[in-house]
């Protein structure tokens, strides 16, 4: 490895995240790898790439807090927040943290490498052609209330009027499909 890689991946997942690494290599990419938040913050001052894919959910950890430190590294670093449990509330947050992008697991490196590149919005993107089902609202809605509560379980239940346990069960599903 070179004294400044290419990409920092950043997710928890061993095998997604080697998965990944390989695929960037096989792509020409100089990679680095964190599977912790923790290793991630050592590896974010010694690193100073250009680009990051960062996992929104790191051990229980929100991988949003990375990204101040990232661009703190390198203030033009490209991340690419990806996770498993896309909300609308995640990733508005994602980007006013300035994230570059925001993508939904499962996707492929081509998706990634693309959305380094993609540099200006794109407004001619066609808007669904159906709304949001009600179980996908049910979702987004609460996720945005977690986030509100700071990802307090005991405090959300509380403000959605609904029962820890209930919330808790909510959450441990995948989230419904557009």
């Amino acid at each position: 490895m070179s004294e400044t890689p290419d990409i920092l991946v950043i997710d928890d997942d061993a095998t997604f995240n080697r998965v990944l690494c390989r695929a960037l290599k096989n792509r020409g990419c100089d990679v680095a790898s964190a599977q912790s938040a923790e290793e991630a913050r050592v590896l974010i001052r010694s690193a100073r790439a250009a680009r990051a894919v960062l996992d929104l959910n790191i051990a229980g950890t929100s991988g949003l807090t990375l990204i101040a430190p990232l661009l703190a590294a390198n203030p033009d670093c490209r991340v690419v927040v990806l996770t498993g449990y896309a909300s609308i509330a995640t990733a508005v947050e994602a980007i006013k943290l300035g994230a570059t992008h925001y993508l939904a697991k499962p996707t492929d490196v081509e998706a990634i490498l693309a959305a380094f590149e993609a540099t200006a919005p794109q407004p001619d993107i066609a808007p669904p052609s159906e709304p949001l089902s009600v179980d996908r609202l049910e979702w987004e809605h609460i996720q945005r209330v977690l986030k509100e509560h700071d990802g307090n379980i005991s405090s959300t239940a509380r403000a959605l009027k609904m029962h820890r346990r209930t919330l808790q069960r909510k959450l441990m599903k995948k989230p419904v499909r557009s």
